[in-house]
């Protein structure tokens, strides 16, 4: 059974009875899909939002916020003295389309990262995408550590994920950022992301979730 949503709270409509279209009212405008990556690996406070997304206008990513919530997708939280900013269980759902349109941009990355803003938070989004399809009949998980941020990728049997470890886990690989993408698409092997960074614990964790093709 599809769950009943309430018809989106947007300014602007492009007043069509589509999915797609009422989608796009929602999550159509500048900076929203952005504002869901950052909030994808975990809740956020107003200021790391602002920090991680270099660029936005103040005002601006309060508008955004303002509009998440009355639609649904997100929510505020009081946490120890502050607010913080958290999916709900449906803008989580985001999720998988971001994960695919993801894919889709891998192509234009070839030019190379230039002068663009990078958060190492923003690979928990893209290494299972670019992972899709492997599974495991016994979970296997390994850390990686970009520029100080450490996450797990997790392979079991519904597929690959990403998320921020409570404790640091027994195998980790610290690598740039080009070594983590090419070894989630393969054009960087197990052995040259060792050679390149650093490996802490045992490499097999890491053999079984870049290795092995499906």
């Amino acid at each position: 059974m599809v769950e009943k949503v309430n018809p989106p709270v947007s300014a602007r409509s492009y007043g069509q009875f589509c999915a797609l279209a009422r989608s796009l009212d929602v999550i159509g405008d500048r900076w929203t899909l952005l504002i869901v990556r950052e909030l994808l690996p975990g809740a956020m406070r107003y200021g790391e939002l602002k920090t991680s997304l270099a660029g936005i206008a103040t005002n601006l990513l309060a508008d955004r916020l303002r509009s998440l919530e009355a639609n649904g997708i997100v929510e505020r939280h009081l946490d120890g003295a502050g607010v913080v900013y958290r999916l709900t269980p449906w803008g989580a759902e985001l999720r998988e389309p971001m994960e695919a349109l993801g894919r889709w941009g891998i192509p234009l990355l070839a030019s190379g990262r230039g002068d663009d803003a990078f958060q190492p938070r923003w690979l928990t989004l893209a290494v299972p995408a670019l992972l899709r399809g492997r599974t495991a009949s016994h979970a296997v998980e390994a850390g990686i550590e970009v520029e100080g941020f450490l996450m797990v990728v997790r392979v079991d049997e519904a597929g690959p994920s990403a998320f921020v470890p409570a404790e640091r886990p027994s195998t980790v690989l610290t690598a740039s950022p080009d070594t983590v993408v090419g070894l989630s698409t393969g054009t960087v092997s197990v052995d040259e992301a060792i050679a390149d960074g650093d490996l802490e614990g045992d490499g097999a964790p890491l053999r079984s979730i870049f290795s092995v093709r499906q």
